[in-house]
């Protein structure tokens, strides 16, 4: 089976590992909403599987893909969760974590929540730190755990930082796709309470209709104060915004 770019690289990464982690984010530039990660495991064996590697192989950045593509390829995702060839979550941290931890601070936490709900749901594995201290630990149940961007600092498990990872390894993709779809539907249930801001839209980002509503009408609870202050700031300076 001939593999894309994506596939490759996650098959050379893989090299001395039995499992793959890929963890993204979804929502970190928002002024609304939380900061949504996500992290997708599967085996070495994976690039063995003629469906494995048919159902991946348009799998793409979500930043990348319109919402139809980045839906249709989350269908793709969770047909190869069905069929066992992959597991994958998704975890969130809240307006108010962020504001008591900062943007940063609520990434890192969201990611952990993620990476640790996967671990939770097997005895096949176990994150890469504990493994190293634990009596467990073998060859065979080795995890390398890849985080898009720079190495998070601090973080509780071992892992590899890939700057635009999203748009290198297919673990760290498929990541981006659940986080991105998982945030947008959060942000669609959002719309529903607070019709007026169009999240709907925008999905809490910085668009010129949502700088709008936010000056025309205040903030409510799920936008996101510290990201406010310049917006705020400005708008006597910027009274067409």
């Amino acid at each position: 089976m001939e593999l894309n770019a994506l596939q490759r690289y996650d098959a050379d990464l893989l090299a001395g590992h039995k499992y793959l982690i890929g963890v993204d984010e979804a929502g970190r530039g928002a002024l609304a909403g939380p900061v949504v990660a996500a992290a997708c495991v599967f085996e070495c064996s994976f690039f063995e599987s003629h469906e494995a590697v048919a159902l991946s192989a348009r799998i793409n950045d979500s930043k990348q893909l319109r919402a139809g593509a980045r839906d249709l390829s989350f269908k793709q995702i969770e047909q190869l969760r069905s069929a066992g060839l992959l597991d994958f979550a998704a975890a969130a941290a809240s307006v108010p974590e962020i504001a008591e931890l900062n943007i940063l601070g609520a990434t890192r936490l969201a990611m952990r929540r993620a990476v640790e709900e996967l671990a939770q749901r097997t005895t096949n594995w176990v994150l890469p730190e504990a493994a190293a201290a634990g009596p467990l630990f073998s060859a065979e149940r080795a995890v390398k755990l890849a985080v898009d961007g720079r190495a998070l600092k601090p973080f509780p498990y071992t892992h590899q930082g890939i700057v635009k990872g999203d748009s290198k390894s297919l673990a760290i993709a498929m990541a981006s796709i659940v986080a991105k779809v998982t945030r947008d539907r959060e942000l669609l249930q959002l719309a529903t309470q607070y019709p007026e801001y169009g999240f709907d839209q925008h999905k809490g980002y910085a668009t010129q209709g949502h700088r709008r509503a936010i000056l025309a009408q205040g903030a409510v609870p799920v936008h996101r104060e510290r990201f406010l202050r310049n917006l705020v700031a400005s708008k006597d300076a910027s009274p067409h915004l």
